[in-house]
């Protein structure tokens, strides 16, 4: 190559030069030189910056999250891709999956962040994935539908062990009544009908229970059931003598029950089962499950990215060899498993190393979907980075960690690069 064509070259190289060395070589070089001088930067602090990062607290939990990101997030996402990539190969609406599964990559991180902080919200009424799991819940285990009926002034009942029990014992051939108040009109089961007082029966014991809430002169009776009172409709009423349960029944839709004789002289309890709390589902911001409920997030935006590579790795796998695995007998699990998955090794190493450089930078999940309360323990390297830098002003300590999460990176991003090249000499 003659000088001038090396001239016109570095001409025409200079001005992404220029803006490789503003944009990364000059903000890398100065963050490795703030990183060893204090807060303020008025005096040089050693490696005292670099020390905080293994004794702080905040930033041990980052460096624990972060070794959790890396492990699961490429690892789930990467399985995802290879199992979406193999089955749609084999349906005719492969292509239709293949573009939902994904369309999440064409979402920011901001939006994906708002979307989890919906899905993930306590209350079942707002979020997904709580009235899914409430929804299963209930299924298999009915939460009552008196959580807050209560006894009102003026009653028989007293509490008793999370429940309420009659103040006397009660006798054949009388009638009980158990009044309650609490619950609205509109949340009454929905076989709840108008209550009547129970009639006497002699050998039995009668009663009702309803929805006491009518007061005022003239307007309705306390204790008593009125014409715009409503029943409780499958309470449940035990029978105790003595500490144990003698009998027990059901209130029918008008609130009126009947226990045996076998009840005679014992106390009526209504169980704390009958007002227990309806089931709220799952903490997913909590503590405990925040960093898991970030990492699905994350799965959900990055798994169709590993599917299209991984698809497009399947595309040039000879097909004979998966035919020849086959007519030798093979199982598909087997072909799986001993033909299908060596052959795209290069390229699922490629897809978890490109995930694994994009988890050690993730910020924008955490820092939009973790609630304030949960921050704490959700946080990653890169949030801490930013809470450093900006929130509690340690710039030192901020650009201490950006050192360390490019020294995190480097290693991965040579193995990637290492695998590319040799990949290129076949």
């Amino acid at each position: 190559m003659t000088g001038t064509r090396k001239t016109v070259a570095a001409l025409f190289l200079l001005p992404a030069l220029v803006l490789l060395g503003a944009l990364v070589v000059y903000p890398i070089g100065y963050s490795l030189v703030r990183s060893l001088y204090n807060a303020d930067g008025s005096g040089f602090a050693g490696f005292d910056n670099y020390k905080a990062i293994f004794t702080d607290d905040g930033i041990r939990t980052a460096l624990k999250n972060n070794v959790i990101w890396v492990v699961f997030a490429p690892t789930v996402s990467t399985a995802l891709g290879l199992v979406f990539a193999v089955l749609t190969e084999r349906v005719r609406w492969g292509t239709a999956f293949k573009l939902v599964v994904f369309m999440p990559m064409a979402i920011s991180m901001l939006a994906a962040g708002i979307i989890f902080r919906l899905v993930y919200d306590q209350d079942p009424d707002k979020g997904v994935a709580n009235a899914v799991w409430v929804g299963i819940h209930d299924t298999f285990a009915q939460s009552s539908a008196f959580p807050n009926a209560h006894p009102g002034r003026e009653s028989p009942l007293r509490p008793d062990q999370g429940g309420f029990i009659t103040k006397a014992t009660v006798h054949t051939g009388r009638t009980v009544a158990l009044p309650l108040v609490g619950v609205a009109p509109d949340q009454m089961p929905d076989g709840a009908k108008k209550a009547v007082a129970a009639k006497p029966d002699p050998g039995k014991i009668t009663g009702t229970t309803w929805q006491d809430f009518t007061r005022g002169k003239g307007v309705g009776r306390l204790g008593a059931p009125d014409p715009s009172e409503l029943g409780y409709s499958g309470m449940r009423i035990e029978a105790v003598r003595n500490g144990q349960v003698v009998a027990s029944a059901k209130a029918a839709g008008d609130g009126t029950f009947t226990l045996p004789a076998s009840a005679d002289g014992a106390l009526l309890r209504l169980p704390a089962s009958n007002f227990k709390q309806p089931y709220n589902g799952v903490d997913w911001l909590g503590p405990s499950l925040v960093t898991p409920a970030i990492i699905g997030s994350y799965v959900w935006m990055w798994a169709g990215f590993a599917m299209v590579l991984i698809a497009a790795g399947l595309a040039g796998v000879p097909r004979e060899l998966l035919e020849a695995a086959r007519v030798d007998g093979a199982t598909e699990w087997q072909v799986f498993r001993k033909v299908t998955v060596p052959l795209l090794a290069p390229v699922l190493a490629v897809v978890t190393v490109t995930l694994m450089i994009n988890v050690l930078k993730v910020f924008d999940l955490v820092y939009i979907i973790a609630p304030g309360s949960s921050q704490d323990d959700a946080n990653v390297l890169a949030l801490e980075l930013y809470r450093k830098g900006f929130s509690e002003g340690q710039p030192g300590i901020a650009s201490a960690i950006a050192v360390f999460l490019l020294l995190l990176v480097i290693p991965v991003m040579l193995f990637n690069v290492r695998r590319l090249r040799r990949e290129e000499r076949r």
